[in-house]
């Protein structure tokens, strides 16, 4: 019997032909930024990544005061300095009171504070529950997207508007990557 090299590639094509057809997992949606300060200095990095349980949200600062310093994503893509009050106010898009132990709250901005070192540098990870960034009737990336903020003080989490939070002393604008 005569060996016929193509009898024996078909069956190898056909197989390498399977599994380059599988399917990968599509990239889960991201959003990121650069914080800047009113006088355009580095403050840090937020990113934002959506998961099943909602939107994963990281933030690491750095040349901040040290101390407790409260963190929010703000309902408006604008950070105009010098008080960057241009990013509006929290993202809301239920239409509850502010502050994570307000039982009439909380807004989908609100979080948890971040404490900053005695180095400038601190981070906070934290889920907002339910959140998308480009998809279903809230997305947190809609028509006039959205901020992340870092406030000079922190939140006391129950007053509302804002918690008490003092100046924006460093911002960022999301985009979608």
């Amino acid at each position: 019997m005569k060996f016929t090299p193509i009898l024996f590639a078909l069956p190898l094509a056909v197989a390498f032909s399977a599994c380059a057809t599988t399917a990968t997992p599509a990239a889960a949606p991201m959003a990121g930024t650069k914080l800047m300060a009113a006088d355009g200095s580095a403050r840090g990095t937020a990113s934002v990544t959506e998961a099943a349980d909602g939107l994963h949200v990281l933030v690491k600062a750095q040349g901040l005061t040290p101390g407790i310093h409260a963190v929010h994503v703000h309902m408006t893509g604008a950070c105009t300095a010098p008080d960057f009050t241009s990013a509006g106010g929290h993202w809301n898009p239920t239409g509850r009171q502010h502050g994570m132990d307000n039982p009439a709250g909380k807004h989908m901005g609100d979080m948890p504070n971040m404490t900053v070192g005695t180095d400038g540098t601190g981070a906070i990870e934290y889920v907002i529950a339910d959140g998308t960034i480009s998809s279903g009737a809230m997305p947190l990336l809609d028509a006039d997207g959205a901020a992340v903020v870092i406030h000079a003080k922190a939140d006391d989490n129950v007053s509302d508007p804002a918690g008490n939070a003092g100046g924006r002393v460093a911002c960022g604008v999301l985009k979608a990557s």
